[in-house]
């Protein structure tokens, strides 16, 4: 599994956005989708990095792909 952690959920939500997310609801969770893939954002600060590496890889992208994003 892959691990990055020390993201604040509306760093990643900026992140995901420029790589062509858009917010379709928000509650206790922020969900994210951008045509193909739905995302499932925690508002947590920071995310654990577990699920960070999920949000990732569910996005189709790597972790140096999403670094560049942030």
């Amino acid at each position: 599994m892959s691990k990055f952690q020390g993201v604040k959920h509306q760093v990643a939500v900026r992140a995901f956005e420029k790589a062509g997310f858009w917010i379709a609801r928000q509650s206790k969770h922020i969900i994210m989708t951008d045509g193909e893939h739905i995302l499932t954002i925690p508002r947590a600060n920071p995310i654990n990095e577990y699920t960070m590496g999920s949000l990732i890889k569910g996005a189709g992208l790597s972790i140096e792909e999403f670094k560049k994003l942030l």
